[in-house]
C-alpha cells in the first residue's frame, strides 16, 4: 500500500503502537514507535504517523 488508511492514522493518534503493529507486525517499527510512546505520547504519535504515511 502507498499510504495510510484513515483507520490507520486514527489508531496511530489514539495508541501509537498499535497502529504500527497492525501495518508491520513486531517489526523494528513497532518496538521504535513502542519505546518513543513509552517516553512521550506525543513523539510516540509523531513517528508513527510518519511510518505509516510515508
Amino acid at each position: 500500500m502507498a499510504g495510510a488508511t484513515f483507520i490507520d492514522v486514527l489508531l496511530a493518534i489514539i495508541l501509537p503502537p498499535l497502529g504500527v503493529f497492525l501495518r508491520f507486525g513486531c517489526a523494528v517499527e513497532f518496538w521504535i514507535c513502542l519505546l518513543l510512546t513509552i517516553l512521550g505520547y506525543i513523539p510516540g504519535i509523531i513517528y508513527a504517523i510518519y511510518v505509516l504515511v510515508g
